[in-house]
């Protein structure tokens, strides 16, 4: 059996149903808690987490206020609580588009890991972040996003993300 981890980005009610969300984003929640219950390997997830300080950074100047810590909209709704929570996932806070933390963190996997799975939100900010940080960190292992199960700032966005992220040697599913 391969080394896998599924990577869940930010499946939160801000980016779903809240200040970001959208149809798109909402559409694929079914289809993400599918993917985590189903999922043979190590899950873990990101939730984009702000503070007072949020204006204060770069990305707080031009994206409107989400994910503040310990709000209805940094949560993640139910269906996907409930599947990482089934699966044991290891969730990681992240403040910025791609985690440094989350690179850390799989890197001490003994073994390492010959397959990472991605999914979530948003397909053309945080997941194509996230994508090719892996991509940087794990040059063997094989690196795919669940195109299905992401979605992005608009559909535009999430297919010109998906062959961005197709271009730097990354599958899309």
């Amino acid at each position: 059996m391969k080394n896998r981890a599924l990577v869940v980005v930010d499946m939160q009610n801000d980016f779903i149903t809240g200040a970001l969300g959208s149809a798109e984003a909402l559409s694929i929640v079914p289809g993400v808690a599918e993917a985590i219950r189903g999922f043979d390997g190590l899950v873990y997830a990101t939730m984009d987490t702000h503070g007072e300080d949020y204006r204060d950074i770069v990305e707080g100047s031009l994206i409107p206020a989400h994910c503040y810590a310990n709000t209805e909209g940094w949560e993640m709704p139910g269906e996907i609580a409930a599947a990482l929570d089934e699966r044991g996932a290891q969730i990681v806070g992240k403040g910025a588009f791609g985690s440094v933390e989350l690179m850390e963190l799989l890197g001490k996997k003994r073994g390492g890991f010959e397959e990472i799975v991605l999914c979530g939100l948003c397909t053309d900010i945080c997941v194509v972040s996230n994508a090719l940080m892996l991509r940087a960190a794990f040059p063997k292992a094989d690196i795919t996003v669940l195109a299905d199960c992401c979605a992005g700032s608009s559909p535009k966005l999430h297919e010109e993300a998906l062959d961005i992220m197709r271009s730097c040697c990354i599958a899309v599913k």
